[in-house]
């Protein structure tokens, strides 16, 4: 699916997004990445939150598990080192990292509690973690948040050429926990200090955390 998707991923992200993901993915770097850090990025699909870990004075690696993904992100920096590996079982030493961030892919992984250990694992202790992702907004926001997730993306995603497989984002969205709930998944995958601020309203939230 995210093979199919590749050609379309940065155009959907800012139609998606109304252009804000770029700012999102700054925020995330800027939380967690301090100059000369050595950072891993997971499920960096077309790159564009490694590149921010980069401009935010990284040593970066991304990983992610869909070769046509990467190949796109190739093309944006010979500066990180990109890999093909899976979000499950990292190819790194245990605390091999100093910061590590994952952009809009925890949701997609199998097993989101297995992830943030695997994440934990390969940070250094007192190492810091950002997770950025979709969240379900409070109050009025609600009712636009389902029209344009549950409705408006699928059907722009039948039309842009490979974009069918966005009909799986509402479901995507409706099991990842909500940010309170990730916080606690997160502090059960011995991280400490957890803290997480919404963005745009609640529709995105960005948790923080160190590695205990």
């Amino acid at each position: 699916m995210f093979d199919r998707i590749a050609p379309v991923y940065d155009a959907m992200n800012v139609v998606m997004t109304a252009g804000q993901d770029g700012r999102w993915r700054e925020a995330t770097a800027r939380a967690v990445v301090r100059p000369g850090d050595r950072v891993l990025d997971v499920c960096c699909g077309t790159g564009d939150l490694a590149l921010a870990a980069l401009r935010a004075g990284g040593n970066v690696t991304a990983v992610d598990f869909s070769e046509p993904m990467l190949a796109r992100a190739r093309g944006k920096s010979a500066g990180i080192e990109w890999l093909r590996a899976d979000a499950l079982e990292l190819p790194f030493a245990d605390g091999s990292f100093d910061a590590a961030t994952i952009g809009f892919g925890l949701r997609n992984v199998e097993d989101v509690d297995a992830g943030l250990r695997e994440l934990r694992r390969v940070l250094r202790t007192g190492g810091r973690v950002g997770v950025l992702d979709v969240t379900q907004p409070r109050g009025l926001l609600r009712h636009f948040y389902a029209l344009w997730f549950d409705r408006l993306i699928p059907l722009l995603g039948r039309v842009v050429p490979g974009g069918a497989a966005y009909t799986y984002l509402p479901a995507s969205v409706r099991r990842f926990p909500p940010a309170p709930e990730l916080a606690e998944r997160l502090r059960g995958a011995a991280f400490a200090d957890i803290a997480y601020r919404r963005f745009s309203g609640g529709i995105v939230a960005l948790h923080t955390g160190t590695a205990a």
